[in-house]
């Protein structure tokens, strides 16, 4: 296939460029290079034949109109957003405006060019988003398919007001769409924003590791490659119409995993004192979800996957990751809000 991937230069979306060409799809890297997105994420496929870079911005419609008139793909997968909860507390409009009016923006793109190809069947638009649009669980549970949305932050209601928007292009245009919700992802180039590379960076430097409150939210985790794979099968094996939740069967808290963190860096690079000595409680979040899980029935029933990186084994390949691409990190440490504290609603 040819596909255009819109936010390509970002953590996910880099994933899935890379593993879409090792596959022999041809792909067009859709992004307008914001303050989270990062060329080097895909410097190992740039020079492929199969790969494409557009810098746009998705709420630009004429430069949409004019890449799918030249490119033609055949099918989109929409990972371009902003996606950082404490930065939608301090400023909800850009999340407002990427994420809902961006994603508009795309969906009536891709119809007038789906339109004007005489509408081919085997055309997808594939809307990637996330579990947070479902709300806070308690302690038993997990959110499916059908779980009702609540969300709680201005990010996951962008998200969701996304999600209802491609659902009404299906049911009112026909456009051919499939969906996906995702859970928490990490692994190799992580923005240095969230938990994970913030704790091992936070570590490194000898600065205090802050855990949001008591540390007793609960996630759960997935490789950001196991995601990639499980993203490329949506699109082309998932059902027109149908959403597809993929989850990493691996919950934790926040404090566990920040304690796993710091123990496998005292083993891959000591230091003068245990790292776990720098964890600081800090204010929780506004609103702070207690709990996210996803059951991945329907994906496993209908195509067989489960991930393949155990939460043990993807922590240390992510740790052995930072520590090994440091000049990757450093580069990104000077941008806008990085190792700031965000999201205090003040």
């Amino acid at each position: 296939m040819r596909i255009l991937i819109t936010g390509g230069a970002g953590f996910i979306g880099s994933a899935v460029i890379r593993r879409a060409i090792s596959g022999g799809h041809e792909v067009v890297n859709l992004d307008a290079l914001t303050y989270a997105s990062c060329l080097a994420n895909v410097a190992s496929v740039a020079d492929s034949p199969l790969y494409r870079f557009e810098k746009a911005d998705i709420r630009d419609r004429a430069a949409l109109d004019r890449i799918f008139a030249e490119h033609r793909p055949d099918a989109v997968m929409h990972l371009a957003a902003e996606s950082h909860v404490d930065r939608s507390i301090d400023g909800p409009a850009t999340f407002i405006e990427t994420n809902i009016l961006g994603t508009f923006q795309m969906l009536e793109a891709a119809r007038a060019y789906w339109t004007a190809s005489g509408q081919p069947e085997d055309f997808r638009f594939h809307h990637i988003s996330t579990d947070e649009v479902f709300g806070s669980l308690g302690p038993e549970g997990r959110f499916t398919e059908d779980t009702p949305y609540d969300p709680r932050s201005p990010y996951s209601a962008s998200k969701a007001g996304s999600d209802h928007l491609v659902r009404a292009w299906h049911e009112t245009y026909g456009l051919p769409v499939v969906l996906s919700n995702c859970s928490n992802n990490y692994g190799p180039y992580q923005f240095p924003e969230k938990l994970i590379p913030v704790t091992i960076l936070n570590a490194l430097a000898g600065d205090p590791i802050p855990v949001y409150g008591a540390g007793e939210n609960v996630r759960d985790w997935l490789y950001v490659e196991d995601h990639a794979e499980a993203l490329l099968l949506v699109l082309s094996e998932g059902a027109v119409g149908r959403t597809y939740a993929i989850g990493g069967d691996s919950e934790a808290r926040n404090i566990d995993l920040v304690r796993t963190l710091c123990a496998i860096l005292d083993e891959e690079r000591p230091g003068a004192a245990p790292y776990a000595e720098q964890i600081s409680f800090v204010t929780d979040r506004p609103g702070h979800d207690l709990r996210y899980a996803i059951d991945p029935s329907r994906i496993r029933a209908e195509f067989g996957w489960r991930p393949g990186v155990t939460l043990e084994d993807g922590l240390r390949i992510t740790v052995r990751w930072y520590l090994e691409n440091e000049p990757w990190w450093r580069a990104l440490q000077t941008r806008r809000g990085v190792g700031q504290r965000l999201g205090l609603a003040q």
